[in-house]
Parts: structure tokens; sequence; C-alpha cells
């Protein structure tokens, strides 16, 4: 495996983020078009895009849904995957003072490796190491869910301790999506 760190975005390490959403990549899978509405974000304002990446109060705007509705923001935070050049993104999320979750947040942990740099490695790493950021947060347990046809994320989960807890169906831009829930019990 290359090696990957988690870097907290910054405005120097930009120009590669904003190549890898041009390619393509989006850091939203369950929204492809968030790829465009960043790339529109760091034309405007660079620095209050990097800004926004980090949300600890939760004091950003609603968060789209596939269906068009918005729900109330979490506190959260984005973090890069990092090998020299920009590899992906991991987030964590979560509500003060509980494992629990809203129903529309699918999950504590939510990542996207680019396309050039998948099977390195780079998600059972970034999974592992925001693990420590779940657990310094209060968190005791984090959920992560992917779709049943994504065998990949599955295995990195399963890596990361993930234990399967749920089956269930979430919207998604092309109709309702198949999707596993799992759990990992921080130390």
């Amino acid at each position: 495996m290359n090696s990957v760190e988690l870097l907290w975005p910054a405005t120097e390490m930009l120009g590669s983020y904003a190549a890898a959403l041009a390619a393509g990549w989006s850091p939203n899978t369950m929204r492809p078009e968030a790829a465009d509405e960043e790339l529109a974000a760091i034309g405007h304002d660079p620095d209050a895009f990097v800004t926004s990446l980090v949300d600890r109060e939760a004091a950003g705007p609603p968060i789209p849904q596939p269906d068009g509705s918005v729900v109330q923001r979490l506190p959260g935070y984005r973090k890069w995957m990092w090998d020299g050049d920009f590899a992906g993104s991991v987030n964590l999320r979560w509500r003060p003072g509980t494992n629990e979750l809203p129903v529309a947040a699918h999950g504590h942990i939510g990542y996207s490796v680019v396309p050039w740099k998948r099977r390195l490695g780079y998600a059972t790493r970034a999974v592992a190491l925001i693990l420590v950021d779940a657990a310094a947060e209060g968190l005791t347990e984090v959920e992560l869910t992917t779709d049943e046809v994504n065998i990949g994320s599955q295995q990195v989960i399963e890596r990361n301790g993930g234990v399967l807890v749920d089956h269930f169906t979430k919207p998604g831009t092309g109709g309702p999506v198949r999707s596993l829930r799992y759990r990992i019990p921080l130390p």
C-alpha cells in the first residue's frame, strides 16, 4: 500500500482537489452533482470553501437530499486523503452527547477515493484514522452505510471492525437503493 495520510483541507492543496472534481470525482456518493457545486464554490471564494469543510458547530446551511428536500446540518468535518497529491475525502459527523443520528444521516463516516487511486488501501487506512477522531469526539461506536452492491466498501468497513447490523433501503438519485448498515465499536 502506498502511504496515505489524512490532512485538514487547506487552500494550498485546493488545486489538486479541484482537479479531481473537474475530472469527474465527487465527494458525495449520493449526490454526484456536488462536484459541480463545489467547483462553483471554489471559483467564487476558495478560502471560504476550505473553511466550510470544517463545521464543528453545524453553522453551515442545511444539507440537500437526493429527493430535493433539505435537512439540518450536523457538526462535522472533512479531511483529505493525501499521498503527495489529493487521493480522496473522508468525513465525520455526529450529534453531541449521543451515538444516535437522525434518520436522514446515513452513518457517522463517509468516504470516497478518486477512481485512479482505488484498490490501494487508501479507504481502509482513512477509515482507521478517522475512527481515532470519532473516539476523540466522545463517540463509543459509529455507523457506516454502503450499497449492497459495493463489495469494496463492505470490505473497507469490515477490515476496520464493522459488524453488519441492518439491511435497509435509502433514497437515491435514481430511486431507492438497497443498503447495509454497519457498526464499529470504538475503544
